[in-house]
This record gives structure tokens, C-alpha cells and sequence, in this order.
């Protein structure tokens, strides 16, 4: 609470006291009241002043303050530009250690001609799968820089070595595989809460993981299957965004990017390879648009809406635009359309959250053709790939320790949840009288516990049960086809963020 609030509020019971003898009753009802209200308000107010350090843990170039549904990171989101807060530097990460055990085979083949073969093998893993540091600083007068590096499943470990046994030959050793990646860099100008422009590698926020993506976000040990299958997650590029904030709850994005790479396109992850580049440069052929919206007027609760549009075929080295005018493919322009809505609610110790995400891709036929002709070698995985694909998943839980008064205090919390995901990476595709992509498909259900002795680091356990689609067999029957995938995981988790001011 401010100083201008405890005047205020010294003022009022000082008026009170002043007309005691009065006729004026004034109860402590009516008292608790006020005040309850005065501080509502200015929790408010310091809500709508966060604007947006990006996700720098997922880049999810987010402007809006980090769920205002009550999120359990201390993340800061840019604040309204303030003489005091000049020099701002912050930094912060978040990361994930998981071990899992599946009941099912991890072979290439299980999904084959004889899946029954595979039936009763069974793997497991251990991981990092993201492990995340990022760092941003507040020059004042509205500009400010975000930057963040991830290491996904433990980085890279390798280097030429030579060999004395070999007669002096150089090898090259790799003993940890991994990736090491710069997802953002960007530099922005805030103008007032309701105009700020960026430019540079940023997240789309793109349905509700690529917007939401830290782990202490989502009760799963791993990010929700459908979303992280069918689309880039987190999916960054570079970009140029327009956005802002209003008092009543709105907050608002519109970006500018290069469009995706057909050429990556496949059955299993449908768009999601063709963000980035395989090359040192991105792409620019085609362009894109995306967009997303925001509604947090309401206490506890998130509202989304976002999309993208752009076209993918030609951003392709594969052959020159003359070729292709010159072509069968002089038409297709393999436009990619993704709509999605996700939202979340937090209060009462109880957390909802839930998204649905739909996409087309035009002439995925030709595509699809126009990839499978690539030579040996290329970038193209030279498959299938759907005109329509989405992914739908919902999660609830209950935190039990905001039962208990002395829990609640210490700011610990013990959740039991449950989550539904269905996904589809080939929900329609052209020209397949057969069912022989139904593994594509699936209903996911899991339960399990979030436990969070601090805001910061939570420990996670959840069995899960995939059920894949059913389909068409080989004596023309339909059923179950392919083996369903039990799951038992286990996860430790963090997200903190330091501020320090010079």
C-alpha cells in the first residue's frame, strides 16, 4: 500500500473521529469495506502499469502482467517508463528437471505395419528440457533491451579432437546432444501504456503456451502435447510489434514477421518445423501477420483471443520464384490460418485453465507433392503433410493448503489437478482414402500433484494415458489400430526474476 493510500485512508478515519458526536454512524462493516475497496483499486492501478518484458523465459512477447490471474512468478513486466526507475536491470530464467517412464516403445516403427510387435516395450527418460536464462535493462525514456538464451535438453557437448591412435587424424567428438539457441533479442520504445513499438527476435504469442510457457504455469510435468505438437513452441522470430495496454484490462499485440517454410512442413508436427531456418538467415520470401488480445478486467480471470496468417510455399531455396511461376505450382501459395482461444482463472485456491486452437493450410496437396519431389538431402522430411489440424486441452486443480491459515501465510501450495488434451496433426488431408495416418491423432488424459514449498519452485508427479485415434485396418474393419501410451513423470521446476536498480 502507497503513502497517498495511507493518507487517504488517515483522512477518512480522521473525519470520522471529528463527527463522533455527530449524527453520522459509520460501522466497522462500512469501514472494512472502504478499505477493502481503496486497495482493490490499487492493486489495479499497479496491475495495469506492468506492460511487457517479454516472455523472456519463452519470449512470449507478452505485455500483459503475467496472469492476472494471481501467476506464482515475480516476473516484471516493463512498467510505465519512470524517471526513477531509469537503469533497471533484471534477470532471471527458469528451467525443468524431469525423469519419465512410458509404457510403450519408443521405436520409429511402432507406428508401422505391425504395431502389435511393440506392445509390451517400455523406455525411460531423463532431462532438462529447458533450462533458460534471460537478462533485459531499462535505459529510460522509454527504451529498454530483452534478451534470452535457452538450453534445451542439457545444451551441447562436443569438439575436434586428434586422434594419436588414428595416425593424427581430426575426429569430431559429440558427447551431449542437446541445443543452444539465442530466442530473443529486441529492442523496445514505450510511449504511454498504450503505445509501445519492438523490433527483433521475439515470441509470437500464439495460443495459450506460447503466451504462457514457463513450467510453473501449467500443472503437466511436460508442456501440453497438442499446442507443443502442431505449432512452433516457443515459437520466436524476428519481428516488429505494435502494443499497449489500457485501464479497464485490455492489452493488445499486432506483429509483422516473415511467413513459415512449407518445405519443413510434415504429418507428425503439421506447421511447427517450418518456423526458424536451418540456415543462417531467416527466410523472407513471404510474410505474415499475427496478432493477440488480452482481457483481464476481471479479477482472477484471462480471456484470449489470437491468430495468424501468412503465406509459406516460396520461402523455399529449393528453386527460384521464376521456376515456380513457370510451373505446376505457379498458384499455390500454401497459406497457413491458425485461430486460437485459451484462458485461465485463478481464485478461491482453485485453477482453471484451458485453449482450443484450430489451423488450415491451403493446397496442402501440392505441397505435400511438391515436397516429396525435393532431391535427397534437402531440408524437407518429404512427407504428408494436413490441410487442417488443432488441438484442444482443458486443466483444473485444487490447491489444499488454502485450506490451512499457517500454509497460506507461508505462501505454500498443494495442488491435485487433472487435464484432457485432444490433438490432431492430420484432422484432414487431401487426397488419403486410407486411415494410415490415425496415429496422428489422440485423446490424452492425466492426474497428478503440483507441490510449491516457495512461489518459485514447484515439484510435480502425473500419470498420463494417450489413446490414439481409431482407423481403418487392413482388412478394411475400423477400430483401434495402434498401441495406447501410459506415462509416469516426475518433474522439478523453477521461474524466478531479480531486479536490481543502479
Amino acid at each position: 500500500m502507497n503513502k497517498r493510500t495511507i493518507l487517504f485512508i488517515a483522512l477518512i478515519i480522521s473525519i470520522l473521529s471529528a463527527r463522533a458526536d455527530d449524527s453520522i454512524k459509520v460501522s466497522s462493516g462500512d469501514l472494512k469495506a472502504l478499505l477493502q475497496r481503496i486497495e482493490r483499486l490499487e492493486q489495479a492501478e499497479q496491475n495495469h502499469q506492468k506492460l511487457g518484458y517479454t516472455d523472456a523465459t519463452t519470449g512470449a512477447s507478452r505485455q500483459v502482467p503475467k496472469d492476472t490471474v494471481k501467476t506464482d512468478t515475480a516476473k516484471i513486466d516493463n512498467p510505465k517508463p519512470q524517471k526513477e526507475r531509469h537503469g533497471r536491470f533484471i534477470i532471471g530464467g527458469y528451467g525443468e528437471v524431469t525423469a519419465k517412464h512410458c509404457f510403450f516403445s519408443n521405436s520409429y516403427l511402432r507406428y508401422g505395419k505391425n504395431p502389435e510387435k511393440y506392445a509390451n516395450d517400455h523406455y525411460g527418460e531423463f532431462d532438462l528440457p529447458h533450462v533458460v536464462i534471460y537478462m533485459g535493462y531499462d535505459f529510460g525514456h522509454g527504451w529498454s533491451v530483452g534478451t534470452e538464451i535457452e538450453f534445451e535438453h542439457g545444451g551441447t557437448e562436443s569438439a575436434i579432437e586428434i586422434e594419436e591412435e588414428e595416425g593424427g587424424e581430426y575426429e569430431q567428438e559429440v558427447e551431449r546432444g542437446g541445443e543452444v539457441a539465442l530466442e530473443q533479442f529486441w529492442l523496445q520504445k514505450e510511449f504511454n501504456r498504450y503505445a509501445i513499438i519492438r523490433a527483433g527476435m521475439q515470441v509470437i504469442p500464439v495460443g495459450g503456451l506460447n503466451a504462457h510457457h514457463e513450467p510453473t504455469e501449467y500443472f503437466s510435468v511436460y508442456r501440453n502435447e497438442g499446442e507443443f505438437t502442431i505449432i512452433p513452441s516457443t515459437w520466436h522470430e524476428v519481428a516488429l510489434t505494435f502494443m499497449g495496454s489500457t485501464a479497464n484490462g485490455w492489452h493488445y499485440q499486432a506483429m509483422f514477421l516473415p511467413g513459415l517454410d512449407s518445405d519443413r512442413f510434415n504429418r507428425k508436427n503439421w506447421v511447427k518445423p517450418g518456423a526458424g531456418s536451418p540456415y543462417e538467415f531467416k527466410l523472407a520470401n513471404v510474410f505474415a501477420g499475427a496478432a493477440r488480445v488480452d482481457y483481464t478486467g476481471v479479477q482472477g480471470l484471462r480471456l484470449s483471443l489470437s491468430g495468424y496468417c501468412g503465406n509459406s510455399f516460396r520461402n523455399t531455396l529449393s528453386k527460384t520464384n521464376a521456376e515456380l511461376d513457370a510451373s505446376a505450382y505457379k498458384d499455390v501459395k500454401g497459406t497457413v490460418s491458425i485461430g486460437a482461444f485459451d484462458f485461465a482463472y485463478k481464485d478461491f485456491g482453485v485453477v482453471l485453465r484451458g485453449s482450443f486452437m484450430y489451423g488450415h493450410l491451403s493446397d496442402a496437396a501440392a505441397i505435400t507433392q511438391y515436397n516429396i519431389s525435393m532431391r535427397k538431402g534437402s531440408v524437407s522430411s518429404k512427407q504428408w503433410v494436413a490441410s487442417d489440424a488443432l488441438a484442444a486441452g482443458f486443466e483444473a486443480g485444487y490447491d489444499f493448503f488454502s485450506l490451512n491459515k499457517q500454509l497460506t501465510e507461508k505462501k505454500q501450495q498443494f495442488y491435485v489437478f487433472a487435464r484432457y488434451d485432444y490433438y490432431d496433426s492430420m484432422f484432414r488431408y487431401d487426397n488419403q482414402p486410407t486411415d494410415m495416418y490415425a496415429w496422428c491423432g489422440r485423446h490424452r488424459a492425466a492426474v497428478g500433484i503440483n507441490y510449491f514449498p516457495i512461489k518459485q519452485i514447484g515439484v510435480k508427479a502425473e500419470f498420463s494415458y494417450g489413446i490414439l485415434k481409431q482407423g481403418t485396418r487392413a482388412d478394411g474393419t475400423r477400430g483401434k489400430i495402434y498401441n495406447d501410451e501410459p506415462q509416469l513423470a516426475v518433474g522439478i521446476v523453477y521461474a524466478g526474476f531479480y531486479e536490481h536498480i543502479h
